[in-house]
């Protein structure tokens, strides 16, 4: 009975200190909060009946017609789902999914969610929604239901597949439309509640907590997402996610699965983030990123150490591109991002973010660690365009050498053919690694190209850099596509 007591206070207590709730019927509105719509029931829990009222009016379903999917659909019957793409992307198998006969959409269909966030009908979702499995959202027929059975066709005004953001537009006037909130101020282990259209049953209303914050996921560089607990399926994706304020904060995008099915792991993309894709596309017709062209990893404690910074925070430039913006400015491999524009770089992650927010043409000043100092150095940003990778290619079999007993490493060096398909003047191609190589992470196939930031061509040259160097160093190394720095300690 005590504990019962105690829960109960305490959830009224919570209860009383929540913000204010509802939907706002325009821009105006913003200034004069509604009151609490969330109070503990009778058994001290939230109770979020008051919540869901008042914002499920400006909740959407839609669904997609794609015009030129039928060969496509025929071949592969879930490539339409809309959930499809996102759990292809993790390589979860999903036999038979979407789950049983009926349930699912029909042939060349593809269902979703979204909200309305401007009374005159601009609807925000996510893009693989509304463009399918080929990206081409031309050829998508979109229909947007309101909760009171009223049907809008859709214009998509414009998407962006680097955030999976869609912006539609209905025709018409005096929608309700949410409220948006601040997810830098959402914190973890807050309610959140999840609306939208799961296996296409619409008015669906699932509740959670917020697991994490700024999550990077694979293939994802520009977008922090919102991790939850709360239940997401197939047909949630795009709709709202709200704070117990009934402000948007995210926009319910993917699911981390096994098994093709919810399994307490969801991700959203932040309505901030959202809502700077909706503004472009509205006053530009597309999205327009800043790009430095470089290449980036995170410096965790060895690294910071070998390159004599006191805080393993930054963003350590592993490559620079020839031509770019950060070439043009004197950035070079080995430097260490520390600020943009005052702003503190304490994740390798938040560089690209910073930087992509920024409109081509803008002068960035940076702040950069190089040879055991700080120093300034201001870039003009190119414009991002579509992404290149570099190619590698399989060494041919030359002497190997053992270098340094301490460090543990077999190595070779390039040859001309590699050197040439690499684009690189020489490296030094890992053979074998063991001890403080091992250690290191380093492995078969690496191709060494700097020690610290001094460039290597040869093993004479790595040796040489060796027999100076302390018992903490870093090794630039090429691995498969990526530059990345590895730091190595010797025991």
């Amino acid at each position: 009975m005590r504990k019962h007591l105690l829960a109960t206070t305490l959830a009224l207590s919570i209860a009383a200190a929540l913000p204010a709730t509802g939907l706002i019927p325009s821009a105006h509105a913003q200034a004069a909060p509604p009151a609490s719509m969330v109070s503990p029931n009778r058994y001290g829990l939230p109770d979020f009946g008051d919540l869901v009222e008042q914002v499920g009016p400006a909740v959407v379903n839609i669904s997609v017609v794609q015009r030129a999917a039928q060969g496509t659909t025929a071949e592969n019957p879930m490539a339409n789902d809309p959930f499809y793409d996102f759990l292809r992307r993790f390589g979860v198998p999903m036999p038979g999914f979407p789950g049983q006969p009926g349930m699912g959409p029909r042939a060349g269909q593809g269902i979703g969610s979204g909200f309305i966030v401007s009374p005159d009908g601009y609807v925000l979702t996510n893009a693989h929604v509304v463009a399918g499995e080929d990206g081409d959202a031309a050829l998508s027929e979109v229909t947007v239901t309101l909760i009171d059975k009223r049907e809008f066709k859709a214009k998509v005004v414009g998407i962006d597949r680097r955030t999976d953001v869609a912006l539609l537009k209905l025709d018409a006037t005096g929608l309700p439309a949410v409220k948006i909130g601040n997810p830098d101020q959402a914190r973890v282990g807050e309610w959140v509640v999840a609306m939208g259209s799961p296996f296409g049953f619409d008015k669906t209303v699932t509740a959670g907590i917020i697991s994490a914050k700024a999550r990077r996921l694979p293939d994802e560089t520009y977008v922090p997402f919102i991790q939850t607990d709360v239940a997401i399926n197939p047909g949630n994706s795009g709709g709202p996610l709200f704070n117990l304020a009934g402000e948007v904060v995210g926009i319910n995008s993917q699911i981390y699965s096994r098994s093709g099915g919810f399994m307490g792991i969801s991700f959203a993309i932040p309505i901030d983030v959202a809502m700077n894709i909706k503004d472009q596309l509205v006053s530009h017709g597309r999205v327009q990123r800043g790009r430095l062209g470089i290449a980036i990893q995170g410096v965790d404690k060895d690294l910071a150490q070998s390159f004599g910074l006191t805080d393993a925070r930054g963003a350590l430039v592993a490559s620079v591109e020839p031509g770019s913006a950060a070439d043009k400015a004197g950035v070079q491999a080995g430097d260490v991002v520390l600020e943009v524009d005052g702003r503190r770089i304490n994740e390798s992650a938040e560089l690209p973010r910073i930087i992509g927010e920024k409109r081509p043409g803008t002068q960035v000043k940076m702040e950069v660690w190089r040879d055991g100092r700080s120093r300034n150095v201001t870039a003009t940003l190119d414009e991002l365009k579509t992404d290149t990778v570099a190619s590698g290619a399989p060494a041919a079999p030359t002497q190997v050498e053992r270098i340094g007993e301490k460090l543990g490493l077999s190595a070779r060096a390039l040859t001309a053919q590699e050197a040439a398909e690499l684009k690189l003047r020489g490296g030094i191609v890992v053979e074998g690694a063991d001890g403080a190589a091992a250690r290191a992470g380093l492995q078969r196939g690496d191709v060494i190209l700097a020690f610290n930031n001094q460039a290597v061509t040869s093993i004479a040259e790595l040796r040489a850099l060796l027999e100076r160097a302390g018992n903490r160093f870093a090794l630039l190394i090429q691995r498969g596509e990526a530059r990345i720095f590895v730091p190595v300690r010797i025991e």
